[in-house]
């Protein structure tokens, strides 16, 4: 990373030194910086997602982010792909430079009140400096991001007014929202696979919600596509607040709030090798947008979609990708369902009952020669990532998404 302050090696060596501690109490200390940052500046609830932070999502992965910045405190190259990562989700939530030092702050707090006395003053100052060399590198690359994504043909710099101008139901838990700019200006190209951000003002809430969503379509239309999954509550958690919202108190005619698209879960465009996309659920919606970029703009790349859902009822998006993969003679999709309904059972447009495993995907690809791309719920991820590393696929051709913070599949 060009232009990063260097660090003293004394600072080096004492921000290593801590990587045991991390590795132990990462996830306490940064529970705890939450707390105190959102007591000190609740406006800050307006930003950050207040269910990853019930559900312990959010407080893990930035001890997971803070744990590699302590490993790699001395070659931040390293983590160069998880900083564009994050600074993409950064970018599509207006994270401003203006935030670093608060963070900064009250992370020290946080190590200083989890320690205790094994914080020494040498500790906290060393992860002062180191974090500000860190801060300097987001802020370095989400400024990049801001003006890249304004000065984008139709772009714009953080919200703009966009009017639902479709909703469509897709499933029994699954409905679409096109959206075209309120200003009738254009709207800039995005990449397959990326996401935009919704602010969604919610009455009787005192604080904004922001959810990203993945565009469900190709890049070349004069609008937005999102397909959303109803979020049901379980195990004691509540119904998704902005899901919900947007299925129920959300018409179209309304207005909402976008930020422009961001995201690095992008198709490889440059390259004619197979594409095998693998979904479950409403995991489908950047594989969709994939599947109908390589049959729209390159038809003779060989791509295989292979989605799974629970049953029809829950399948959407389906008549879609049929009508997508017969545009061209080398796209060709299957369908799984876990548990397929007595209509799904005359119909039978489904074409394995069960879930996805390596054994079915050997069945019916014919070898391990292609760019894998898969999303779904975190087991379904788990599954699939466990059977394209028994398969012997190489890491740079297995590319996957999460929904909600970065999380591990070889756990």
């Amino acid at each position: 990373m060009s232009g990063v302050k260097s660090l003293s090696q004394d600072t080096i060596n004492i921000i290593k030194s801590t990587v045991p501690v991390l590795a132990e109490h990462g996830e306490t200390i940064t529970k705890r910086f939450y707390e105190l940052v959102f007591s000190n500046h609740p406006e800050l609830l307006n930003i950050f997602n207040h269910a990853h932070q019930k559900q312990g999502h959010q407080p893990k992965a930035l001890a997971n982010t803070v744990y590699a910045a302590a490993m790699y405190i001395d070659n931040l190259e390293a983590i160069l792909p998880v900083v564009k990562q994050i600074a993409h989700k950064h970018r599509s939530l207006t994270i401003k430079a203006e935030h670093y030092p608060i963070v900064g702050k009250h992370l020290l707090l946080a190590i200083k009140d989890v320690l205790g006395d094994a914080a020494t003053d040498d500790i906290i100052q060393a992860w002062g400096e180191a974090y500000g060399v860190i801060a300097d590198v987001f802020i370095t690359v989400e400024k990049e991001m801001y003006d890249e994504a304004e000065e984008k043909q139709g772009g714009w710099r953080e919200y703009r007014k966009f009017v639902v101008t479709n909703k469509i139901k897709e499933s029994d838990v699954i409905t679409s929202f096109y959206l075209k700019p309120k200003d009738g200006g254009e709207i800039s190209e995005f990449e397959p696979g990326q996401y935009i951000s919704i602010k969604a003002v919610i009455d009787g809430e005192e604080y904004t919600h922001i959810r990203q969503y993945s565009l469900s379509d190709s890049p070349f239309k004069d609008y937005y596509r999102i397909s959303v999954k109803r979020e049901k509550g379980r195990d004691g958690l509540p119904d998704g607040m902005v899901s919900n919202f947007l299925h129920d108190q959300v018409d179209e005619g309304d207005v909402l709030e976008v930020t422009a698209p961001a995201g690095d879960f992008i198709l490889k465009q440059e390259t004619e090798r197979p594409v095998v996309l693998i979904s479950g659920g409403v995991g489908q919606t950047p594989l969709v947008s994939m599947l109908k970029t390589i049959v729209e703009k390159d038809p003779e790349r060989k791509v295989t979609f292979i989605h799974a859902a629970i049953n029809g009822s829950y399948h959407a998006l389906k008549e879609e990708v049929i009508e997508a993969t017969s545009k061209s003679n080398h796209a060709n999709y299957f369908f799984c369902y876990e548990a397929p309904t007595q209509e799904d059972r005359v119909v039978k447009d489904y074409q394995k009952e069960g879930l996805i495993d390596l054994e079915y995907l050997q069945s019916i690809l014919e070898n391990n020669d292609a760019e894998f791309y898969f999303c779904g719920p975190v087991p379904f991820m788990k599954v699939i990532y466990s059977a394209l590393k028994d398969w012997g696929v190489r890491n740079e051709d297995i590319h996957f998404e999460f929904f909600g913070p970065q999380g591990e599949l070889d756990s």
